[in-house]
């Protein structure tokens, strides 16, 4: 956790250094959702990411949701007051959307719909699905949440508590409840959550 003396603004600024820059992680976001809604196209004009980023918007809450992620982080990059604080405000209201402040995200996230928490020092890899009534979060005393790798899917309802470490490519079974470390490829259902054998999901 961040250091009283240097006060929560400046680790904010540093936690976020490893954020992508917001043109980056719109572009993929953008594509990321065009793919999984069936509109997938092939690289977009500035004029046509625009576009498409504004149609999303309008179309999806959850979408919309992301894009005041992306620009709060943003904000929090050049210190503009009230804006990361307003933008989290927005995502809550408009789509049940939580996104904690300290929480990285890589470009390409996909959230199907709202009601979706993600919460304290936690990363998020690219080309991440998060379906809706999931929580990705902490264990009660410890702000350190999981490391998510990248291309996982979080199945509807599921929950990744605590700091644990979920491989690339991991599928997260709905209602699952991972409270351990998860090997890359693996597919995790029950509760808690435990990988199926190798010959069950191929």
């Amino acid at each position: 956790m961040y250091e009283r003396g240097r006060g929560r603004r400046a680790w904010l600024r540093e936690r976020h250094a490893s954020s992508p820059p917001f043109r980056t992680a719109v572009a993929h976001d953008v594509a990321a959702n065009l793919t999984y809604r069936g509109e997938a196209r092939g690289s977009l004009s500035r004029t046509e990411l625009v576009a498409e980023t504004i149609r999303l918007a309008l179309t999806s809450d959850a979408f919309f949701a992301q894009l005041l992620y992306r620009m709060r982080v943003l904000a929090v990059r050049r210190s503009v007051p009230m804006v990361p604080r307003l933008c989290h405000i927005g995502a809550m209201v408009t789509s049940q959307v939580c996104i904690g402040d300290p929480v990285v995200i890589a470009p390409g996230l996909y959230l199907p719909h709202g009601q979706v928490v993600i919460d304290g020092i936690t990363d998020v890899g690219s080309d991440v699905i998060v379906f809706p009534w999931t929580t990705i979060g902490l264990r009660a005393g410890d702000f350190h949440g999981p490391h998510v790798g990248n291309g996982v899917r979080v199945g509807t309802g599921a929950k990744v508590i605590g700091k644990v470490s979920v491989g690339d490519g991991v599928q997260v079974g709905a209602n699952a409840v991972v409270v351990d470390d998860v090997p890359a490829s693996a597919t995790v259902v029950g509760v808690p959550g435990r990988p199926l054998p190798a010959d069950v999901h191929g």
